[in-house]
């Protein structure tokens, strides 16, 4: 083989580095022309899939979400793997299980040196805004919240946790003095919002909206929004038993009435963005931490494995990458994969700590949809009322069409959620469905190992993590 002389082998390394620094200018340049996207994430808490319009339900008035849902992606099998407030929200933010971040109960405190989604966005130029609810502190529900424990949020106008959302206070930024949202919190920190949008400039950004609503309590809606509900005939859900449909009825029509007044500030918040000129490049988000049994089952809240409590509304509007025609997605979507994918879609990195999965290379055509399941979990029960009606540790999982779910004590729940959408018939011991039970329990186990989780009783990760909790196993907390 000829040797290459010293002159040539400059000349054309000379060449090979100016083509590199020339590529390098030529992918700036091309960044400088597409401006990296606005993310715009809104969330409410406690509002399930099944209660949109645009999702089938005739009786819940949403007509900002659906006109949302005509625009967007519509992924129909959301799930939330750990169904609560603060393990949901650390979820989100690390993009990990609750068995690894450690947050698997209520009014415990995010490590600050976590690799949160805002802190990533941050070190990439963008300007990070927090408002609402927060539940990651673990130092009362009312105490301030100090700057590093935001978890990379600059502009953070947030309280730890509060329901009641007619005498809601919260804190401004570095303001340690409690301040008071006027009115209903959710208009007025939809209103808060919308002014964070219209002051941004130059600069990408990403805002977090957290609204308290739908969740109890269901009748502290405003007026005219429960009137909506008040005399109409709603349909309650076969998987009610007839003793609790009184209730049911009653605490539904005043879930409908939160959910009509969040659907109004959606409409709000896209028009906003409209009008700013910022639509076509902005990533627009709305979804859920978990949903509402709202006695389906006979059971109340969260923490359950059944699809009233872990299935979500989720809605990706980004016109720049998908057009503005809406798209309904069957791909499974966990709240871990939230962080990688949108990390992705503003071409920034993901961190190496991230458990999720990417979905964007998916969700553009240019990787197959392999996700055979997606994860659903509880780490460790909590709460008079999660004991009192049979909570436990389990550990399960949802593909598009069947859940399957097992306790300490091996298989307990199994639905064909095709042929039974209320999830009324369980197969678990039926010898007709040995083969599907273990070819679910072999995506599950791969699941389990793949993040490993060794699934062990909740006490045991009480103690690993040294938290102190009560005999109902919360966390004790001041209001």
């Amino acid at each position: 083989m000829e040797k290459i002389s010293r002159r040539l082998f400059i000349k054309q390394t000379g060449l090979a580095t100016g083509a590199i620094l020339l590529s390098g200018e030529l992918k700036a340049f091309s960044r400088q022309i597409h401006k990296s996207p606005n993310v715009v994430f809104v969330f409410a808490d406690q509002w399930r899939a099944q209660d949109i319009g645009f999702a089938g339900n005739n009786d819940v008035i949403t007509p900002y979400l659906d006109k949302l849902a005509a625009e967007s992606l519509c992924f129909m099998n959301a799930v939330s793997c750990m169904p609560v407030s603060t393990p949901y929200r650390a979820s989100l933010l690390t993009g990990q299980y609750a068995h690894t971040h450690g947050l698997f109960l209520n009014d415990v405190q995010l490590n600050p040196q976590a690799n949160s989604i805002a802190k990533q966005y941050k070190s990439a130029g963008y300007n990070t805004a927090y408002v609402g609810k927060w539940h990651l502190n673990g130092n009362g529900r009312s105490n301030y919240i100090a700057p590093e424990y935001r978890q990379g949020f600059d502009y953070f106008k947030a309280l730890e946790c509060t329901h009641n959302y007619n005498n809601s206070i919260y804190y401004d930024n570095n303001n340690a003095e409690k301040l008071k949202w006027n009115g209903y919190d959710v208009f007025a920190q939809t209103q808060d919002a919308c002014n964070y949008i219209e002051q941004q400039s130059e600069k990408p950004f990403l805002l977090f909206l957290s609204w308290g609503p739908p969740h109890n309590p269901y009748q502290s809606a405003p007026e005219r929004y429960k009137n909506l509900y008040k005399d109409a005939s709603i349909k309650i859900r076969p998987n009610v038993p007839q003793k609790n449909i009184q209730e049911a009825e009653t605490d539904i029509k005043g879930y409908y009435a939160h959910i009509s007044a969040m659907d109004e500030c959606i409409g709000k918040i896209q028009e906003v963005i409209k009008k700013k000129g910022i639509e076509e490049n902005t990533i627009f988000v709305f979804t859920s931490d978990h949903g509402d049994m709202l006695f389906s089952q006979g059971l109340i809240r969260k923490q359950k494995p059944y699809d009233e409590s872990i299935m979500v509304p989720f809605l990706l509007k980004y016109p720049d990458s998908f057009g503005k025609k809406g798209k309904t997605m069957d791909t499974l979507i966990n709240v871990v994969d939230i962080m990688p994918t949108l990390l992705s879609m503003s071409d920034l990195p993901i961190p190496s700590s991230v458990e999720g999965t990417n979905l964007y290379p998916i969700i553009k055509g240019r990787k197959k949809d392999d996700i055979e399941g997606a994860l659903i979990e509880c780490v460790s029960p909590f709460g008079e009322w999660e004991r009192r009606s049979g909570g436990k540790e389990y550990r399960g999982v949802r593909t598009k069409r069947y859940t399957y779910v097992k306790d300490l004590n091996g298989p307990w729940l199994m639905f064909d959620n095709k042929n039974d959408p209320y999830q009324m018939h369980n197969l678990v011991g039926n010898s007709k469905h040995i083969d599907l039970m273990e070819s679910l329990d072999k995506i599950l186990h791969d699941l389990l190992k793949k993040n490993g989780d060794e699934f062990l009783s909740g006490e045991s990760y009480i103690r690993k993590w040294g938290y102190s909790v009560n005999e109902n196993g919360t966390i004790d907390y001041t209001p």
